[in-house]
């Protein structure tokens, strides 16, 4: 499982996603699309940004399957911990996780 490790997002939950549009999503379809399974790791983030992180693991997921993909938001040793988790679940993909 590859980790993509995903910064340098603004506070606005729409520049932030706008953001994440431009500058990440080809990079990030470009690693599923040669068959690697792929952990997103944003920051930590409130709840105004929710929505649209889960819609884009969903979309990716669904568009990328069977490759997985999961988001996984947080720091500290807990992130490896849910690599660990993630790389050993081969049934889990689509998900937003808050660590």
């Amino acid at each position: 499982m590859k980790r993509i490790v995903v910064d340098g997002l603004p506070d606005d939950p729409l520049a932030a996603a706008g953001m994440f549009h431009q500058h990440w999503l080809a990079h990030i379809e470009a690693t599923l699309g040669q068959g690697e399974d792929v952990m997103l790791q944003l920051p930590a983030a409130d709840h105004t940004h929710r929505e649209w992180r889960c819609a884009i693991v969903a979309g990716l997921a669904r568009k990328h399957a069977p490759v997985r993909v999961n988001l996984v938001a947080g720091e500290g040793a807990a992130l490896a911990a849910c690599e660990s988790y993630l790389a050993a679940a081969p049934g889990v993909t689509g998900q937003y996780l808050e660590v």
